[in-house]
């Protein structure tokens, strides 16, 4: 899977989570719409390889919409905090994190049906930390090889999140 096509389908499957996300903080779901577009297109423009894909996507978000808010109040950043009180706590409550535990556990248990070597791969490469010729080189197979079998249990993945 090409790195542009994984960032759409990562992005594509947390949209709505991510307009929630910046709803509270803009103050209306028309203006987190804004922030998620524009967010999107900052996402895509990143050169290299990104670490936690998804947390950097909501920091995005994040401060996007924070700048959205000091523009509308005519604010730049850094004057005045006190515009932070009136924004809700946004950290996780008990159903996202729920859910969270529940795709978490899905993701685990396609990952188990896997076959070893494609599971050794993908956690050598996307949990590791590992890069594509280093996860060929412990393994002893081609480089092309490995993106196969990254791309299979990504394929997985995703499939047991839908």
């Amino acid at each position: 899977m090409s790195d542009s096509r994984h960032r759409l389908d990562l992005y594509l499957s947390h949209r709505s989570g991510l307009v929630d996300y910046a709803a509270p903080i803009v103050g209306s779901r028309a203006g987190a719409e804004d922030v998620v577009q524009e967010a999107w297109l900052r996402f895509v423009a990143v050169q290299g390889a990104i670490t936690q894909p998804a947390s950097y996507l909501y920091r995005i978000v994040r401060n996007l919409a924070l700048d959205h808010v000091r523009r509308d109040r005519g604010e730049s950043s850094g004057d005045d905090a006190s515009w932070l009180d009136s924004i809700a706590d946004q950290a996780p409550g008990p159903e996202a994190h729920a859910v969270s535990r529940n795709e978490l556990q899905r993701v685990g248990e396609a990952l188990e049906r896997l076959p070893e070597r494609t599971r050794r791969a993908f956690e050598l490469y996307r949990l590791q930390g590992y890069t594509l010729q280093q996860v060929a080189d412990a393994m002893d197979i081609s480089i092309g090889t490995v993106h196969q079998l990254v791309h299979t249990a990504l394929r997985s993945c995703v499939d047991a999140l839908e």
